[in-house]
């Protein structure tokens, strides 16, 4: 039997949620899971024979059994013995062979569906909007691509082999023993609901703790997880509490731990039972069977005919029992997939998107207007842990906002924090879309053009710019894959980084731990402008990419910036109003709107928000370097 014996079919199909039997599906998950089923067809169809052949060979040897008892041993028969037990090897040999094949067909199927699907999914997923991530638990969508397509995958495999295979196994053996004795094979049947009345009870408990254990085991990871990356890791030293550190995992895996010798005892009491059951059967068939023998009614390989048979009855019909369970969890899973797969991609190519001019860098704001999208427009209830999401719409943090930027000008927004200096660089690259007025670039709307030429065209470096785990080279080439190492390395020079690179002993090769937390800030942060200048944008965004360095990184930093901008149009968010003196255009942002634009000193003469900024920055500032001057006398 596919995915193992009767016996783990049964327990596995018993641990299943039977409340799932009860969820109403989607409408057309039954025909869009068909569909996908279409390129496996063939597959499907061949697998499906091979357990059918499967089936039909549980009852050759039963058969043979008796004629080798009737027919060789009783009458002596020793050359009809031989050539019977040739045969009964030979059968073995066969049922090997095709058990080979339909392990092999059904890990065919298996891993190309779980395949298709997971990648089907990743590619969804990566094209949502960035509100999509910040609203979905990351826990949940990776359960997505984990559990819940490999609960769907069975659905080809272990649920679909294992009702055919039941099936089949049930008519043929049920047939057999009813044509050798149908009396008999009621009896033997009578004992069925002795098992399957306790099972059903077991089975509720294991429902109970295997959801128990699924909880626990999350609890478990999560705590893990948050211990095990570096910000949390960094947090659990700095507060120096290892041993409630170490309590409070314990706890966890306690629970774990005795969640799991209670599941492991209740599945002894379902195995002893079945196989209780199956025991008392075969003795009830060995003590009439025995008799109807004794007086010749009854043949003695038909005897053991009957209770090998016997053997055979009785896991397909606890399987079927709790097929809908098996056949709805599938369905339910896939209809989770699908869920995500519906999700629509709230920024997308149009039909007819043409990508940007090569020598488009104007960027042009004309009475841009947003809203940040609503709950229920790009995330699902069961992606955040909720039962229903939050329909009330965003309130505008946009109010017409107009404002361009010239081929090679440095533009710098400027303002409180939350005023949506930050909202409007995101829509120059396209992370979200105006709800009102028009973003271009080079003449063209964004919205108009394609995705992937808005990404070419604009370049950002943020505050925290993000590193993979992996080499320097790995993460430059991140932004040109067919970088050459001269051009690894010019990018390196360029960013101020080159020198600090080359005196690595892995050089190129060093890896840069999770989020680069093997680098400093400042290193962080030139090896961002070194993958930016890779990149070779036209138009560059910097958020606040200086913010949280110290006088001497920034300076480097600085000095970096100052090679990747020259000759590119340049937004950039300051934090420290010092660094966009210089700045061809200010735009002092507050409230959603451009309170005041000018050059810096347009913007001091004014009097207005920005020299109110400016000088409460400088007073701090001189404030911060008389407090340090005092603690360092």
């Amino acid at each position: 039997m596919s995915g193992g014996g009767p016996m783990g079919m049964n327990l596995r199909s018993y641990t299943r949620d039977a409340s799932v039997v009860e969820r109403k599906l989607a409408p057309g998950t039954v025909r869009r899971v068909g569909e996908f089923a279409k390129p496996f067809a063939r597959q499907i169809t061949a697998y499906l024979v091979l357990v059918v052949i499967g089936a039909v060979l549980t009852i050759v040897p039963p058969l043979l059994a008796q004629r080798i008892v009737d027919q060789g041993v009783l009458k002596g028969d020793g050359h009809l013995v031989t050539v019977l037990a040739i045969v009964v090897a030979g059968v073995a040999l066969l049922a090997a062979g095709f058990g080979l094949a339909e392990r092999w067909y059904s890990a065919r199927i298996g891993e190309g569906s779980i395949y298709a699907l997971r990648s089907k999914v990743f590619a969804h997923v990566q094209r949502q909007p960035i509100a999509f991530f910040t609203r979905t638990q990351t826990g949940a969508l990776i359960s997505r691509l984990n559990n819940d397509v490999l609960s769907a995958q069975r659905a080809f495999t272990s649920t679909l082999a294992g009702v055919v295979s039941n099936l089949v196994s049930l008519v043929l053996v049920a047939g057999t023993m009813f044509y050798l004795a149908w009396q008999i094979t009621l009896v033997s049947l009578v004992l069925l609901p002795l098992f399957l009345l306790p099972a059903k009870w077991i089975g509720r408990r294991l429902q109970a703790m295997t959801r128990e254990q699924m909880q626990l085991d999350a609890e478990m990871s999560t705590v893990m997880t948050e211990r095990f990356n570096v910000s949390g890791a960094t947090l659990a030293k700095i507060f120096g509490r290892p041993e409630e550190e170490d309590a409070l995992f314990s706890g966890r895996a306690a629970r774990v731990r005795d969640i799991g010798i209670r599941i492991a005892l209740v599945n002894r009491v379902f195995a002893t039972a079945l196989t209780l059951v199956a025991s008392l059967a075969t003795a009830l068939v060995y003590l009439i069977g025995g008799h109807l023998a004794v007086d010749g009614r009854l043949t003695v390989g038909t005897l053991v005919a009957l209770t090998v048979l016997l053997g055979r009855l009785y896991g397909p019909l606890t399987a079927l029992a709790n097929v809908r369970v098996d056949v709805m969890t599938a369905l339910v899973s896939f209809e989770r997939v699908f869920e995500v797969l519906d999700l629509p991609a709230m920024i997308a190519d149009k039909p007819d998107a043409k990508p940007l001019p090569a020598d488009a860098a104007t960027v042009e704001f004309d009475a841009v207007g947003f809203a940040y999208p609503g709950a229920d427009e790009v995330s699902l209830a069961s992606l955040e842990s909720v039962a229903v999401l939050d329909r009330r719409r965003s309130e505008p943090v946009l109010h017409d906002v107009s404002f361009r930027a010239e081929p090679g000008q440095l533009v710098a927004l400027v303002g409180p924090s939350g005023a949506g200096k930050t909202t409007i660089t995101s829509l120059v690259g396209r992370l979200y879309d105006a709800t009102e007025g028009t973003v271009r670039i080079g003449g063209a709307d964004v919205r108009d053009v394609t995705l992937a030429s808005v990404r070419d065209t604009v370049g950002v470096v943020t505050q925290d710019s993000h590193m993979f785990h992996d080499t320097i080279r790995g993460n430059l080439r991140y932004a040109k894959p067919d970088a050459s190492d001269e051009e690894l390395w010019a990018a390196l020079r360029a960013a101020n980084i080159g020198d600090l690179v080359e005196g690595l002993p892995d050089r190129l090769e060093t890896v840069v731990g999770e989020r680069g937390h093997r680098l400093s800030g400042g290193e962080k942060q030139r090896l961002a402008i070194a993958r930016l200048l890779l990149k070779s944008p036209r138009v560059v965004v910097l958020d606040e990419a200086t913010a949280h360095l110290d006088s001497e990184s920034e300076a480097a930093v600085q000095r970096a910036l100052a090679t990747a901008l020259v000759g590119r149009t340049a937004l950039v968010i300051a934090h420290r109003l010092s660094t966009v003196r210089d700045a061809d255009l200010i735009l002092v942002v507050d409230d959603g709107r451009i309170a005041e634009r000018g050059t810096h000193a347009e913007l001091l003469a004014r009097d207005g928000l920005y020299a109110d900024l400016y000088h409460r920055q400088f007073r701090d500032r001189e404030e911060d370097s008389i407090d340090s001057a005092v603690l360092a006398s």
